[in-house]
């Protein structure tokens, strides 16, 4: 992937590894679309640094994907990279009933958010030359955090959705790269 001139849209991209993927990004002289659900926050981003869009995006809900992806589609027909970062860690106890609910809230968000995304996005990705799908996972996709049971499990949901999303776009100008960060100190957990 070319490191500028590219225009990005970054799911999650108010706090931490979509944070800094955004700034990186952007001083690299790309324009990012930042994209969240925290008005506020995008508000303070486009404010901070020059040139900054912002998209108002919920993940776990589909209708706002599929708003958000007719407004880029609108607003910037030269997006050619869609960065799926959103997502939630949050602790289970599995002797805990309500612990189903987190379960549930994580699988809709890291999980069927990445996936919804890359369904809304694709028609116009595939119209762009040098495009690219980047699908944030884990190292936890492999090596999992018993008290995250589920967010390692949609993390490993990523990682097989990836992997069969190359296979199937290989003869498309989209390619498809997996992120697994490292730990980092974020806002998640």
């Amino acid at each position: 992937m070319k490191t500028s001139g590219n225009t990005i849209l970054i799911t999650g991209a108010t706090s931490g590894i979509g944070l800094g993927l955004a700034v990186r990004f952007h001083e690299a002289g790309n324009k990012v679309i930042v994209a969240g659900r925290r008005k506020a926050l995008l508000d303070k981003m486009t404010a901070d640094y020059s040139g900054m869009e912002a998209i108002e995006l919920d993940v776990a809900d589909a209708e706002s994907i599929i708003r958000a992806s007719k407004i880029a589609a609108e607003r910037y027909p030269e997006l050619n990279v869609v960065i799926n970062n959103a997502g939630i860690m949050l602790s289970e106890n599995v002797l805990d009933p309500d612990s189903v609910d987190i379960a549930q809230q994580t699988v809709d968000i890291n999980l069927l958010g990445t996936i919804r995304m890359t369904y809304a996005f694709l028609p116009q990705l595939v119209k762009n030359n040098d495009s690219f799908i980047i699908n944030v996972s884990s190292s936890l996709a492999f090596v999992p955090f018993p008290i995250a049971m589920t967010y390692s499990a949609t993390k490993s949901a990523v990682h097989a959705f990836t992997a069969g999303l190359r296979v199937q776009l290989s003869d498309t100008p989209v390619r498809v790269i997996e992120l697994a960060p490292p730990g980092v100190r974020t806002t998640l957990f």
